[in-house]
């Protein structure tokens, strides 16, 4: 997809859900390619910061757990659950991610049962899962981020828990730079208006939409969740891969990302 500029605008649902169907199924290939060995095959990596669930045990135990993955991309964290004895399904906007995902399957010999669907509306039934989590996937990237939250509750049995990280709300004040430019502040942190890029007609065909810290807690207690834990990772020691805006440099200054670690009561 050819992108001609860059915008801020309201997009609503149907055209943020467009726009990032087309702009992931155009990128797919190349951020496997960039980024597939970082997030390995079968493994669970939170964020650019490389917090691995393995260590970080947000989820719980998973052995015998129903878990659904959000915005499953090409599945590695799927993946890494069913190989410690979860129940996994997994979904994502992405067709063309989901073709990395098989790939990876025959590859790794480990199968992540996965669909194509979007966040704000679940074809799943209520109650059918234990967990739920997203490692960046679809949360970003929706326009009814409150849709998404309520849609998990539903499938979520009572007791469940959901965790899942995005870009940390502070990242939106600054440029998206992983350098010295990327450390002074440049709009303000209270400007929610979506971040856009746009197709040669003009029309969105990238969104990424943002919320403040506050904007989370509001979301997902409304959707009916308790949030139990905000993990804002620290780069660490001798990490030395940069990752588009992330890099030791930032990383040591300002917080990249914010997980959210949230039980159905």
């Amino acid at each position: 997809m050819t992108l001609s500029g860059v915008g801020r605008r309201e997009v609503g649902s149907a055209g943020t859900s467009r726009a990032n169907r087309g702009w992931w199924d155009s990128a797919a290939d190349e951020y496997q390619a960039e980024h597939g060995a970082f997030l390995r095959d079968v493994g669970f990596v939170w964020c650019p910061e490389g917090l691995d669930e393995a260590e970080a045990r947000l989820l719980g135990e998973v052995a015998g757990r129903r878990v659904l993955e959000v915005g499953c991309g090409a599945g590695q964290c799927g993946r890494w659950l069913v190989a410690r004895g979860a129940r996994v399904v997994g979904f994502d906007l992405s067709f063309r991610q989901l073709r990395h995902s098989q790939r990876i399957d025959l590859d790794s010999g480990v199968a992540l049962p996965a669909v194509q669907a979007d966040a704000e509306r679940l074809p799943f039934s209520d109650g059918a899962f234990d967990l739920a989590c997203s490692a960046y996937g679809a949360m970003p990237f929706v326009a009814d981020a409150g849709a998404v939250l309520a849609e998990v509750h539903r499938v979520l049995r009572p007791g469940g828990r959901f965790a899942f990280s995005v870009s940390h709300p502070i990242r939106w004040a600054f440029p998206d730079d992983p350098g010295p430019r990327g450390l002074t502040a440049d709009r303000s942190y209270f400007d929610r208006s979506p971040y856009v890029e746009l197709d040669d007609e003009g029309e969105p065909g990238y969104v990424e939409h943002h919320r403040t810290l506050g904007d989370w807690v509001a979301l997902i207690s409304g959707s009916g969740l308790v949030l139990r834990s905000l993990v804002e990772p620290e780069w660490p020691a001798g990490h030395d891969r940069p990752w588009g805006g992330w890099s030791p440099l930032r990383g040591r200054h300002l917080p990249g990302t914010a997980v959210f670690v949230c039980d159905r009561p």
